[in-house]
């Protein structure tokens, strides 16, 4: 037991390492940069709540606001609609008995036509046939005219000679009554009683011819009117394939109509034009050539504008091709309300006083008609007026907040109102401090004004 080994002494072992004391140091400083880091953290969270929270005060109280201005307010109604020739001449059908016929040929849309060309060609097959049926007939009623003439000549010359050969008879028969006083009573009656049976005979046979010639010319007006009859479906025939060959009677650009002889039309969709090989009705229109000496325009216009328009108003005119081309015109019909309920609309037909030889059929214009300019007058954009209770009012500013005011509406438009009850340059607010962000349901209107 003495040759152990002593024990160590204690204070080196209760004495830290070396490198404890950095460790230490490195967590302390770990632990403030987690601190800093939730600081930071905790302070641009409590900022933002304080920025969103101000913000949704400020948009609160703070709305887009314009001035009430004054000066002359000019009230129009702007369309697009489509330019053509006025009078056009209408291409149809031929009004026939064979039902629907089809087209065999028919020009290009828009493509220019003179006089006498043919501009729609349907198949004649049909009617060709019932043409030569029609002329067999024909020939076969001249045999039976014929036949009936020939046959009514030779029956004339059988009665022409039992009349001759009843009158001799009766001459014979009165030559023999003559020589009754040279012959026995007997004789001389039997004499008297030929003569007066061969005149009998004779006015009998008489009258029997004008009955006969009577019926055989009877005979012959029959089989002469089958021949008229046939001679007239002859003539129908042709005139049908005549007409079947449609040609412009004046020169023009050629507008092919829409098929309205399909099924083809759902909601939101139009008809299809016409084409080669399509069937019609007779007398359905299938192209039109405009007449190029009077163009019209015709827009489809909503209903909120009919009462502002009136047969001879002022327009002007720019088709959208040649916009460089300015025109004028004047209204010359309005016509009736169409259309589903929420989008009710009228065509307004305009003629053009001074076109432009460029002008085609079928190009979009847009026209500008003026209703009313307003002079002097006190306006504001349409979406600061607004409609509660039967009232028209605006948003004025009102110490920290905006407050109503009641105003009278002269007339609104889509983008503009003139009013009264507010002064120039009175500030009021193009939103409802309640709904903003909304859209003003009154300001409705298909017009535009345009302030001068």
């Amino acid at each position: 037991m003495s040759a152990a080994k002593a024990a160590p002494p204690l204070e080196p072992l209760l004495e830290a390492p070396p490198h404890s004391s950095r460790a230490r140091t490195t967590l302390r400083r770990a632990l403030l940069i987690l601190l800093a880091i939730a600081a930071i953290i905790g302070l641009s969270a409590w900022g933002g709540v304080r920025a969103y929270r101000s913000l949704g005060k400020t948009g609160a109280t703070s709305l887009p606001v314009t001035r009430v201005k004054r000066g002359d307010v000019v009230f129009t109604v702007i369309a697009r609609g489509l330019i053509q020739g006025g009078n056009p001449e209408l291409l149809a059908a031929p009004l026939t008995r064979m039902g629907e016929m089809r087209i065999k040929s028919l020009r290009q849309e828009g493509e220019l036509v003179q006089a006498g060309d043919v501009v729609v060609e349907f198949d004649t097959s049909e009617q060709e046939y019932r043409l030569k049926e029609a002329q067999a007939d024909v020939a076969e009623a001249e045999q039976q005219v014929a036949k009936a003439k020939n046959e009514t000549a030779a029956q004339r010359e059988e009665n022409a000679y039992q009349l001759i050969k009843a009158r001799a008879d009766v001459r014979l028969a009165e030559l023999e009554v003559r020589r009754n006083r040279l012959v026995s009573a007997i004789t001389a009656r039997q004499n008297d009683l030929a003569l007066a049976s061969a005149r009998d005979r004779l006015a009998q046979l008489e009258r029997d011819l004008a009955n006969r010639s009577a019926s055989d010319k009877a005979a012959i007006e029959i089989q002469e009117a089958a021949r008229a009859k046939a001679q007239t479906q002859v003539d129908t025939a042709q005139r049908n394939i005549d007409q079947m060959i449609v040609k412009a009677r004046g020169p023009g650009y050629v507008s092919i109509r829409q098929n309205t002889n399909t099924n083809f039309y759902m909601t939101g969709m139009t008809f299809p034009s016409f084409k080669v090989g399509d069937r019609c009705n007779p007398g359905m229109v299938v192209a039109e050539i405009p007449d190029l000496k009077n163009w019209e325009l015709i827009a489809s216009i909503g209903e909120l504008d009919r009462g502002h328009l009136a047969i001879g108003q002022k327009a002007e005119l720019r088709a959208v091709a040649m916009p460089y081309r300015k025109s004028t015109g004047k209204i010359v019909n309005i016509g009736g309300v169409t259309g589903p309920y929420w989008d009710r609309r009228f065509e307004c037909k305009m003629s053009i006083d001074d076109p432009s030889p460029e002008l085609r059929p079928g190009m979009n214009a847009e026209v500008v008609i003026t209703t009313e300019v307003l002079r002097n007058v006190l306006w504001a954009p349409s979406q600061a007026i607004f409609e509660s209770g039967g009232r028209t009012l605006v948003y004025i500013p009102s110490g920290a907040g905006y407050a109503p005011k009641d105003v009278k509406l002269i007339r609104r438009s889509e983008s503009q109102a003139v009013v009264t009850g507010l002064a120039e340059n009175q500030v009021i607010a193009l939103a409802s401090p309640d709904q903003q962000g909304t859209k003003n349901s009154g300001a409705g209107g298909a017009m535009k004004a345009l302030p001068k």
